[in-house]
């Protein structure tokens, strides 16, 4: 338990959630509508409710990880490969067109968890040739150019499938 006279000048950060467990009765850990209340070194948190969502692929049963995961206005998209819906690679030896089918097959799982691409904050792209970065940033900006999230490029030894030369990640915040 954390009793409320413990508590540090950083928990009126929180304030809100303090006065909802009062209000709410509730010990330090508890449920406030769709938010977690928990105490940590005397300071209350929240920490927001997670969805997750999956492409129905058996390998993130077997890996154990979720095609995307929601929290509170933050979408995680996972490191995706340009693959069509039954496994088959797509845009053999072409890095500009598995990055157009990469960003493609995002958008619809940010739209599945109430996003478009406009709310993409940040994209993490891994190549495993460096030298090719022009087609791959020339497909990232026909879809993000207007968007212009923050964005990394880095070269990468291999990926998860020889024929792969691009993943991406995506984070998304929507309001």
């Amino acid at each position: 338990m954390c009793p409320i006279y413990t508590l540090t000048a950083k928990f009126f950060l929180r304030w809100k959630c303090f006065l909802a467990a009062i209000r709410k009765h509730l010990p330090c850990t508890g449920i406030i509508s769709d938010r977690v209340v928990y105490c940590k070194d005397n300071i209350f948190k929240t920490m927001a409710a997670k969805k997750k969502y999956s492409s129905g692929a058996p390998w993130e049963e077997i890996v154990g990880y979720s095609r995307a995961v929601r929290a509170g206005n933050l979408i995680e998209v996972t490191g995706t490969i340009a693959i069509d819906e039954h496994g088959n690679s797509i845009g053999m030896n072409d890095p500009y067109v598995q990055t157009q089918e990469i960003i493609r097959i995002a958008e619809r799982v940010l739209q599945e968890a109430g996003a478009k691409l406009e709310d993409v904050i940040r994209t993490r792209i891994f190549v495993t040739d460096i030298s090719r970065w022009k087609e791959v940033g020339r497909a990232h900006r026909e879809f993000f150019g207007e968007i212009r999230p923050a964005t990394t490029m880095v070269e990468i030894s291999a990926l998860i499938r020889p024929e792969a030369m691009v993943e991406i990640e995506f984070t998304a915040v929507v309001d």
